[in-house]
């Protein structure tokens, strides 16, 4: 009897181990995302989990604010970042796994309208001044923001448009200008208004890429995420095929 009832108890004892052990292992992850790539990683976030349990929080903003919140201390164990100098920054500085950054996208830049048949693919309302104010993403924090530069530059029409400018402190702030109307026009991310291989929503010229730098968009493993198997298993995930399915829908290269 005693026996039998040993062998109960270990086995209870097992049956309860192996039932906590999804519990055990499951972690949370904080991931520093460029506002332009929020909505795909939140697509690649919500797969990931379903398939290992883990959470993911993600915190979208510029890059020159994450970094500075970065370099301040702030507890992020992945860092995707709208450039490729940025995360490099962060390896020199030691705050980031050396020699762990990849180009997980290269990121496109769109002229964009909320209303339909207003930007064309010569980009004439633009280039003859037809809107009040055109918005772009602060140039001093946003590498969208200093495409947005580069392509006024190259199109000889900085000068004439300065006047009109306004600016989000992020891309996701400047999208908003347009889609609520006030500004007509706006360079925004490509994956904000594509999906599936086309336009989702108003009028839009994707910009020539050969008037800007291109947008390399780097993924960094931060120190504090090295020591997370979690963190390690999401950041060789958005190397794979899943990732990369979503991230191309979204209109980015690859």
């Amino acid at each position: 009897m005693k026996l039998a009832t040993h062998i109960y108890r270990k086995l209870l004892v097992s049956l309860c181990l192996t039932l906590s052990a999804p519990l055990a292992i499951a972690d949370n992850i904080s991931v520093a995302v460029a506002s332009n790539f929020a909505e795909p990683m939140q697509e690649i976030a919500t797969t990931f989990e379903k398939n290992t349990g883990h959470k993911v929080q993600l915190s979208p903003a510029s890059t020159g604010k994450l970094y500075a919140q970065i370099k301040n201390g702030a507890p992020f164990d992945i860092f995707l970042s709208a450039d490729n100098t940025t995360v490099l920054l962060l390896e020199k500085k030691g705050q980031a796994v050396i020699d762990s950054h990849f180009t997980y996208a290269t990121g496109k830049l769109v002229l964009w309208s909320a209303k339909p048949n207003v930007v064309d693919e010569q980009a004439t309302a633009l280039k003859n001044g037809q809107f009040s104010h055109l918005a772009i993403a602060n140039p001093a924090t946003a590498p969208y923001g200093v495409a947005a530069i580069e392509t006024l530059k190259k199109l000889h029409l900085l000068t004439t448009v300065q006047a009109k400018l306004v600016q989000g402190d992020n891309i996701t702030q400047t999208f908003q200008f347009v889609s609520t109307g006030n500004a007509e026009l706006g360079f925004v991310a490509l994956s904000q208004v594509y999906k599936d291989g086309k336009i989702t929503s108003g009028s839009a010229w994707i910009v020539t890429p050969s008037l800007y730098e291109p947008l390399h968009q780097d993924a960094v493993l931060l120190n504090q995420g090295s020591s997370k198997p979690a963190a390690k298993a999401l950041f060789d995930f958005l190397k794979g095929d899943a990732a990369k399915h979503i991230i191309h829908r979204y209109g980015y290269d690859i």
